[in-house]
């Protein structure tokens, strides 16, 4: 495709707890920056309202999943996501979306890219940003995906079908930088990346307790300044690089659990604080947690033997299988991963993207 669409079919899906459109590769520019600035005007960014566009004003609900078949021999789909941010003309590439990964599934059988089976149908997934893979196992009676089900996550009002994904053991270690712990800007600090790289701090590290509110912890402007810093500078020592244009690394802070999980947590995204946490975020946060000596080990209240992990967030909690091995080198390793979300189909159809903006100087 060599021309922008003036319209593009699309599904609007809810993945886990977040929103976002869903387009066949096939549909947009191969060129990056035809297809972002496709993206911007589709979503209606930049604008805080996001008012002339399919987004929802806010990280969670401006998300895009781009489907494509994959030439990878391990992979049925390739999946790349693209956070469009709200009030910003920028789409970012650099972190991957295990929510938005819910839908993928049931999106590339509704566009025929996977054969449905007649109960379930499992569907492998390369996740492009980072190269990782995972499985999406859900049901589709008849040849049909099921959208309905009895599957509660939290965050998310009523119930739908489950989506199980599991994740390989990865090969390489856990830590990033190479050590358990680090001091970050006067700070303990564990580095931790399972599928999204992840800053591990207690809340008390910081002068606040870890259970406030998403919208009082935004507004701390010193906690915000600190939390700043301290990413800046966790993002070089985890091999990212000038992470001040990006959304990684997110940084957690967390605290003793309230009601019965592991741990709670606020997570950063990385300036709004989620009103929930992330899949990939969360699967790093339960293997930090099992890591020896690591910042929340001795917080985190876990259940022997059991791989479960209840992780508490604003809105609820979410469940993590989660289990460690050792790298030849003795480092700690993901020897297993796996979580149930649920994902649910929206709209399908055509969306229209705003205009093109006009050229500076030209004829009127």
């Amino acid at each position: 495709m060599t021309s922008l669409p003036e319209e593009v079919r699309c599904l609007l899906m809810r993945g886990g707890t977040s929103k976002g459109a869903y387009f066949l590769a096939d549909d947009l520019p191969a060129e990056p920056a035809l297809r972002d600035d496709l993206l911007l005007r589709i979503m209606g960014s930049p604008d805080e309202r996001q008012i002339d566009g399919l987004g929802g004003a806010h990280p969670l609900t401006s998300k895009v999943a781009v489907v494509s078949p994959s030439a990878d021999p391990r992979a049925d789909v390739d999946y790349l996501f693209l956070q469009v941010v709200v009030d910003r003309p920028e789409v970012s590439d650099r972190q991957n979306c295990g929510n938005i990964l819910a839908g993928v599934g049931p999106f590339a059988v509704e566009r025929g890219l996977v054969p449905a089976g007649q109960e379930r149908t499992s569907v492998r997934i390369r996740m492009v940003n980072s190269g990782d893979h995972a499985t999406a196992t859900f049901p589709t009676p008849g040849g049909r995906v099921d959208y309905t089900g009895d599957a509660r996550i939290s965050g998310v009002p009523g119930t739908a079908a489950p989506v199980v994904i599991e994740f390989p053991a990865a090969g390489s270690g856990l830590l990033p930088t190479g050590n358990v712990r680090d001091e970050i800007d006067g700070v303990q600090a564990t580095c931790v990346d399972n599928g999204m790289p992840t800053v591990l701090i207690a809340a008390t590290s910081l002068k606040v307790t870890g259970y406030e509110s998403p919208k009082d912890l935004e507004e701390d402007l010193a906690l915000a300044d600190r939390l700043h810093r301290i990413r800046l500078r966790a993002g070089r020592l985890m091999g990212l690089g000038d992470v001040s244009d990006t959304t990684v690394p997110k940084l957690t802070l967390l605290a003793p659990p309230r009601e019965g999980g592991a741990v709670t947590t606020r997570t950063f995204i990385p300036v709004r604080c989620h009103t929930s946490i992330g899949v990939l975020g969360a699967a790093s946060v339960a293997a930090g947690l099992r890591i020896d000596g690591s910042v929340g080990a001795d917080l985190a209240e876990l259940a022997p033997e059991s791989d479960r992990i209840r992780i508490e967030h604003p809105t609820g909690f979410l469940d993590i299988e989660s289990s460690l091995g050792t790298t030849p080198e003795g480092l700690p390793t993901a020897r297993r991963t796996a979580v149930v979300r649920t994902a649910r189909k929206l709209f399908d159809g055509t969306v229209f993207p705003r205009a093109a903006a006009r050229p500076q100087g030209g004829h009127r």
